[in-house]
């Protein structure tokens, strides 16, 4: 009995550890999504400045 808990801890453990990673890569596609609007954004009032300029 004590071999089959520990086991379902451990199937347990794996299972919270591949849901945090995948959480994880979630999150960091998210930020680089949004860096990337971000960055879009700027380009776009940079092109635009320049433009009201000449």
């Amino acid at each position: 009995m004590y071999l089959l808990n520990e086991e379902l801890a451990r199937a347990h453990q794996r299972q919270l550890l591949a849901t945090a990673a995948e959480r994880r890569r979630g999150n960091e596609l998210a930020l680089a999504q949004r860096l990337a609007r971000r960055a879009e954004r700027n380009a776009m009032r940079a092109r635009l400045h320049l433009a009201r300029m000449l």
